[in-house]
């Protein structure tokens, strides 16, 4: 029976209850926070892929995708209020609709974190190959820089960095607060520049035709724009630590994701309105989607000279308005600030299998802690080099797509557990609730449904394909190996982390 095997919410919940933080944060603290976490990759990178799918009509898109993440993130924030502790979805999941449910979600969580973490490092490198251009006049070949779906055999620098920072997180080398907070101003910085300098010279004309591929286009740039504002779970999980979380966590969601999306919306203007953002077609003027070798030849056959090609667009539109110097500054503070953000990823892919390994759903090594550096160093190292794997192969455009439908499967999953534990346990305390939850969560449901089936054929196909090998794994091994299975509860949630870094606020 799916719902057969539910883990008691209070053994989950028994570690929360003897730690005691203190509530300090205030709407304030809780939409920088938002905002910190939400701008990153996203905006760097797949502006140009958003752009071939939808033009200029990827403004709406920010819109769309902006607007299924604040529902979403008011049902995350009652379970992230309510359930306090490590594993995020696949915990919540695992407390109100069973260890099936669990397992499908942290499988899937394990595309969104080691596929977003590949997606990162393929962006990285695109931003660090154009500023050893910029900088040094040193041009590698594309056979070097891009995988072979991209119009290369593979991508050496996205591998490099994927591989420096599985090194670093076996180590136990982790940001500080203070580091986080200057990488997250470099960011702002560099995008705040972009806007002053392209805002005041957009050519009204560029803008037309607004949806040159119509609105399954910009359905399709929605879900993957997706993944420029993944990372509001930062805010959600600090709702044990938010004073008044009835009325600040809404402000604190709702006003980062708001002034994302704006920013994101001048970001978007600034491209479209200078350089321009139509979409490239094929010789028989057909649809080429991102990320394949067919764009990468007929980006060749134009020398490159549109924002689609680019693999660093908004270095690139500066340098194409006149600002040289700043659009290397822009390429130089990506390169700078990714590299956390895929440190942040693989930190969260490594909890994750933790606290299924720990759960005994996957195997018991994986939670294996190396006796000097104590981190989980087998699982860290295992999933670096499947990270590695993907950036070296994959192009950042299907990376980042495969990554969002784990994504949205995971809040669609939370989405529907607040309702049912509505409804199952109504009178448990709930620092957070979310409003208008019967409107609020089918909204959530069917924005991510909606984002989901956005997404290309071959993402969604290979999805399914995903979630088939999961539930094989599932009743071969994890069903008969699990702790709850065999009636070990254990309530100390925190134990197996023992001597581990604290988790970092997830960002892309």
């Amino acid at each position: 029976m799916i719902f057969g095997r539910v883990k008691p919410l209070d053994a989950i919940l028994a570690t929360a209850q003897k730690k005691s933080l203190t509530r300090s944060l205030g709407p304030f603290q809780l939409t920088m926070l938002g905002i910190g976490a939400v701008i990153g990759t996203g905006i760097f990178v797949l502006t140009a892929e958003a752009a071939q799918k939808a033009g200029p009509g990827m403004m709406l898109s920010f819109v769309i995708a902006g607007f299924v993440c604040a529902v979403a993130a008011l049902c995350y924030a009652e379970m992230a209020a309510m359930v306090p502790v490590s594993g995020s979805a696949y915990t919540y999941s695992y407390a109100v609709m069973g260890e099936l449910v669990a397992w499908m979600v942290g499988w899937a969580l394990i595309l969104e974190y080691a596929i977003a973490a590949g997606a990162v490092s393929v962006g990285w490198s695109g931003y660090f190959i154009g500023w050893l251009n910029t900088s040094f006049n040193i041009t590698i070949p594309h056979a070097l820089v891009r995988g072979p779906f991209d119009g290369g055999s593979i991508n050496l620098p996205a591998m490099l960095i994927a591989s420096v920072i599985t090194a670093l997180l076996v180590k136990g080398t982790k940001e500080s607060a203070t580091v986080n907070a200057v990488l997250v101003a470099v960011k702002i910085l560099a995008l705040s520049f972009f806007v002053i300098l392209t805002i005041p010279v957009i050519k009204t004309g560029q803008f037309t035709p607004f949806a040159p591929l119509g609105f399954a286009g910009i359905s399709g740039a929605a879900a993957s724009i997706f993944f420029a504002y993944v990372g509001f779970d930062a805010v959600s999980t600090a709702a044990e630590e938010t004073k008044n979380p009835q009325r600040n966590m809404p402000i604190g969601l709702i006003g980062s994701l708001g002034i994302c999306t704006i920013f994101y919306m001048l970001v978007a203007s600034g491209v479209i309105g200078t350089v321009g953002a139509q979409p490239v077609f094929g010789p028989n003027h057909e649809v080429l989607s991102p990320g394949t070798p067919a764009l990468s030849a007929a980006c060749g056959a134009i020398q490159e000279q549109a924002v689609v090609c680019s693999k660093e667009a908004l270095a690139w539109t500066l340098k194409q308005v006149g600002w040289p110097f700043v659009g290397w500054l822009v390429g130089a503070a990506a390169i700078i600030a990714l590299p956390s953000v895929i440190l942040m990823m693989m930190f969260g892919q490594t909890r994750i299998f933790f606290v299924m390994s720990r759960d005994g759903l996957l195997p018991e090594f994986f939670s294996k802690i190396h006796p000097r550096f104590h981190t989980p160093h087998v699982i860290t190292m295992l999933t670096g080099v499947f990270v590695t794997l993907f950036a070296a192969f994959f192009p950042v455009g299907l990376l980042a797509d495969v990554s969002n439908s784990g994504t949205l499967f995971a809040f669609a999953a939370v989405s529907i557990a607040v309702m049912v534990l509505r409804k199952t346990d109504p009178t448990r305390h709930r620092p957070f609730r979310t409003p208008a939850i019967m409107v609020t969560a089918p909204v959530s449901i069917i924005g991510c449904i909606y984002l989901f089936f956005s997404l290309s054929k071959e993402t969604i196909l290979l999805f399914f394909g995903w979630a088939a090998v999961g539930l094989v794994v599932y009743f071969l091994y994890s069903r008969s190996r699990s702790n709850l299975g065999r009636g070990i509860i254990d309530v100390a949630e925190d134990e197996a982390y023992e001597g581990l870094n604290p988790p970092v606020p997830g960002t892309h």
